[in-house]
């Protein structure tokens, strides 16, 4: 089942933490896609308030023929369309604005990929061991040393350098077989 479709349906059922969901899972892409058609990243980000703005006030029916993020994707498409269409002209900017653009445009990209890294890494972590993934968050996310972490764990120093390589390696294999690219 579409997780968004489902978040929609609540919303028109008259549960406001459905449009939240959807804006939460939704509105980094949307920008992302509409600013493809913009080339600029804060008319991108209006143009997906006006997106969201729409299902709020239209309420369109979602007919099932995609999937939900395509049908979103699609309004939004739409949305950009029309606001290009009713603009005659645009004004000119200078250098400087332009390089502000593209630093606002690049930094937003990175955002979204650093978010989605994390979100792959934490489904990762969930299908470890429990004992693995409690070392690999007490190491690299609390930054405790092997000292600290084998007194937390009630285990001996050289337990715990032994956990964290299994750990780390059966963490790799799970990242692997979701095509995690490892930055060099």
């Amino acid at each position: 089942m579409d997780n968004g479709a489902s978040s929609y349906r609540r919303f028109l059922a008259g549960d406001d933490e459905g449009l939240v969901e959807l804006i939460g899972d939704y509105k980094d892409g949307l920008i992302l896609y509409l600013n493809s058609f913009t080339g600029n990243i804060c008319l991108a980000e209006e143009l997906m308030e006006e997106t969201f703005v729409k299902l709020v006030t239209k309420r369109p029916g979602f007919g099932h023929r995609c999937t939900f993020k395509t049908w979103l994707y699609t309004i939004g498409r739409n949305v950009a369309t029309d606001y290009l269409r009713r603009c005659s002209r645009f004004k000119e900017l200078s250098p400087e604005n332009l390089e502000q653009l593209a630093d606002d445009e690049e930094s937003l990209e990175q955002s979204y990929l650093r978010t989605e890294e994390r979100i792959i890494l934490h489904r990762a972590l969930h299908r470890l061991k429990p004992e693995y993934s409690q070392v690999l968050y007490l190491l690299y996310f609390e930054d405790f040393d092997n000292s600290q972490t084998a007194v937390i764990m009630k285990k001996s120093k050289r337990q715990i350098e032994n956990l964290a390589y299994r750990a780390k390696k059966s963490l790799r294999q799970e990242l692997e077989k979701e095509d995690f690219v490892y930055e060099e």
